[in-house]
């Protein structure tokens, strides 16, 4: 009777682990089950995407309040056109807010931070932000200090 009742024991214990590991992975591959997906696009161009890629978080003063839904290359433009989706909560974005991709620590994943404007009109579906900065390419930099060092 104790080894049957053991038995059923660790196969509960074994369901939850998998049930669990099964979730984290969910969550972490960023195809979570949620509602967020209803919010409104918003465009950005820039020069160099640097590394960024679909799925990655837009930031507000370091919490997410979207994702990059698509990159692709603006044929009119010559650039990189970033479309994201923010959050439906997130509705006050000033029109005049600047973006930059940035690098979580020194080399870590690429994501998109806002900053804020002091507009009084926000952002709406299918606006634009035009004051973009680009990524840092850690190869760029030490392009140009190898070739500015070789000068002297």
């Amino acid at each position: 009777m104790k080894d049957k009742q053991a038995g059923v024991l660790v196969g509960i214990f074994m369901l939850l682990g998998v049930s669990a590991f099964i979730y984290l992975a969910i969550q972490v591959s960023g195809l979570a089950f949620n509602d967020r997906s209803n919010g409104y696009t918003v465009v950005a161009r820039f020069d160099d995407v640097g590394g960024l890629t679909e799925r990655s978080k837009v930031t507000i003063a370091g919490v997410t309040v979207g994702e990059v839904r698509r990159i692709e290359y603006d044929k009119e433009y010559y650039m990189g056109k970033v479309v994201m989706n923010i959050y439906p909560n997130v509705d006050n974005i000033p029109v005049d807010s600047s973006i930059a991709i940035l690098t979580s620590g020194l080399i870590g994943e690429k994501y998109l931070g806002i900053s804020i404007g002091a507009e009084d009109e926000v952002l709406t579906e299918g606006a634009e932000i035009y004051d973009t900065q680009s990524a840092l390419v850690l190869e760029n930099l030490i392009g140009q200090f190898l070739f500015n060092s070789g000068d002297k």
